[in-house]
């Protein structure tokens, strides 16, 4: 069975009380945050995975219905197996609502899968927003692999209201469908976010770990605070790169690792690819966006302990962007990341190049991120008001009257209502009914 944690939002996608109510992840006694929730969408009951995480029950949907997907068994993981989908008497417009959230920074990850659950052999077209942005576009065919064994696809985004808003939008007929939801706090000023403020969400298009296999979270019992899965680089390689690595590995522990704000897992550092020549990654993107890039590196090959032993430049889209000592910057068997902003891109590649200066050229992960400004929103206190009124009035499914009123702004508004941006530009108003 081959799973995938899916980066590119492709097609175009461009993933603590009770248990009845919330849940905690197992963590490190250094991650000092512990409000996460792991929702099986579709299923009755709770379970516990193999790696002790407990999935609780479906809740905090807005309507739609469930099923499994057509072959259990090809399927690990129960919330693999069921679904919620949204058919088009649920509205046009489906949200999961969590509340009761403390403002801060959240990993979200979700899990899709069609895998004929419905018996029609079309995988359905279909937005999702988180916190009425859009985000991942799922488009009609899938590629079959993906349609038959799903894929994991996550993000970073701010909650600024006590709740979260993770919305589908239904292209025609076709029901938006999702197999689980995660969501994990995490450090507000990981990710540059110092730098690239909170109005921005980060969208995963591509988590690379040098030199071994996909794990983490889904894909094995390695640990990460954040509950991020790490892919193998080497189907990001390109073709003379993968001719001339090698994979290099260590049991030795690496400092500076599960540190704050991103507490990047030691692991990640524990293996890494080399070569006497140049690495080139090529990344696909989405063309207008910003993309942040995060290196990670560690020197972890015992021949390298004095600096000016490994020199290399790093070059993003033929600009050199930065010149790496790693033993010079942190020493040997320590991490080593730093991040770069490509911006304004104009095509939909992305080349990443390790250019050797002295020695070999080494690194042990890299992480790229679509950098999508969060859309305007409904000022909170119209949004009470029509949520409110759609109670008092038993608004029918069918109206889609979910999420936020108005947002996103590239989506219709509620059925019937019509919205603004305010005088400043900061935020929308309902304008008419």
């Amino acid at each position: 069975m081959c799973k995938h944690s899916l980066s590119s939002p492709t097609f175009t996608m461009s993933p603590f009380f009770l248990l009845s109510l919330f849940l905690s992840v197992s963590l490190t006694s250094s991650f000092p945050f512990d409000t996460s929730f792991h929702i099986d969408c579709g299923s009755a009951t709770s379970t516990v995975d193999p790696f002790n995480t407990t999935w609780v029950a479906d809740r905090y949907y807005t309507g739609g219905t469930t099923s499994i997907v057509s072959e259990p068994l090809h399927f690990r993981f129960s919330h693999e197996k069921t679904l919620r989908f949204f058919p088009l008497s649920s509205g046009k417009k489906n949200c999961y609502i969590i509340p009761n959230l403390p403002s801060g920074r959240y990993y979200i990850r979700t899990f899709t899968v069609y895998d004929n659950y419905d018996g029609k052999s079309h995988a359905p077209s279909f937005d999702a927003s988180v916190e009425g942005t859009l985000v991942f576009s799922w488009r009609s065919p899938w590629p079959e692999d993906l349609a038959r064994d799903g894929a994991y696809s996550d993000l970073f985004a701010f909650v600024k209201d006590g709740e979260l808003d993770f919305c589908f939008y239904s292209f025609a007929t076709d029901p938006p469908v999702i197999g689980s939801l995660e969501i994990q706090q995490i450090d507000p000023a990981s990710y540059g976010a110092t730098d690239i403020g909170n109005n921005h969400i980060l969208v995963n298009y591509g988590r690379l770990s040098g030199g071994s296999n996909q794990w983490g979270p889904g894909f094995s019992d390695d640990p990460d605070d954040f509950g991020r899965s790490w892919q193998s680089d080497s189907g990001f390689q390109s073709q003379t790169t993968k001719n001339s690595v090698k994979s290099v590995s260590t049991r030795e522990n690496i400092s500076n690792t599960n540190q704050p704000p991103n507490y990047f897992p030691m692991k990640l550092y524990q293996t890494a690819i080399m070569a006497r020549g140049a690495i080139e990654y090529e990344l696909e993107v989405d063309a207008k966006l910003d993309y942040l890039l995060w290196f990670h590196f560690a020197e972890i090959d015992s021949s390298v302990t004095k600096v000016g032993q490994r020199v290399f430049d790093v070059v993003v889209n033929d600009k050199n962007v930065s010149r790496v000592d790693i033993v010079k910057q942190v020493g040997t068997f320590a991490a080593y990341s730093m991040y770069y902003v490509a911006k304004n891109l104009s095509s939909t590649g992305l080349s990443v190049k390790l250019l050797p200066v002295l020695g070999a050229v080494l690194i042990s992960g890299l992480e790229n991120y679509a950098i999508v400004p969060a859309d305007l929103s409904t000022m909170p206190e119209q949004v009470v008001a029509m949520r409110a009124l759609k109670e008092s009035l038993r608004v029918p499914d069918r109206m889609g009257w979910n999420g936020d009123p108005c947002a996103p702004t590239n989506w219709d508004a509620w059925e019937g209502i019509t919205c603004r941006p305010n005088k400043a530009g900061t935020a929308l108003v309902i304008s008419q009914m």
